[in-house]
């Protein structure tokens, strides 16, 4: 998972980021998937640990929304993009404005 850290970063100026490991799944796993929530939305909230955090995925659905926003207490922007398009300017754009507005 931390690819991005070797083959990407240097390319693009970025230093060494952190990267949060995904555990093995579980029952509670299993139940969120039949509730609608993604399997990466109990460990991404755990991770930001109470900070601010946005999440970019194109799997993300109004019950994670939820699932954060009821189960996190600081600012988190989940960013849903188009697997058929990847990251546009429109995408960039609204990570901007929200970044701007949070700080």
């Amino acid at each position: 998972m931390a690819d991005a850290n070797e083959c990407i970063a240097p390319r693009i100026g970025l230093p060494q980021l952190p990267v949060v490991v995904w555990p093995e799944p579980s029952d509670i796993d299993d139940q969120d998937e039949r509730n609608g929530l993604h399997w990466k939305t109990r460990t991404l909230v755990g991770w930001a640990a109470g900070r601010p955090f946005v999440w970019v995925d194109d799997e993300i659905t109004d019950a994670d929304r939820a699932w954060v926003a009821a189960h996190h207490p600081a600012n988190a922007l989940l960013h849903r993009v188009d697997p058929r398009r990847g990251l546009t300017d429109h995408d960039y754009a609204a990570i901007d404005s929200w970044l701007r507005r949070l700080f």
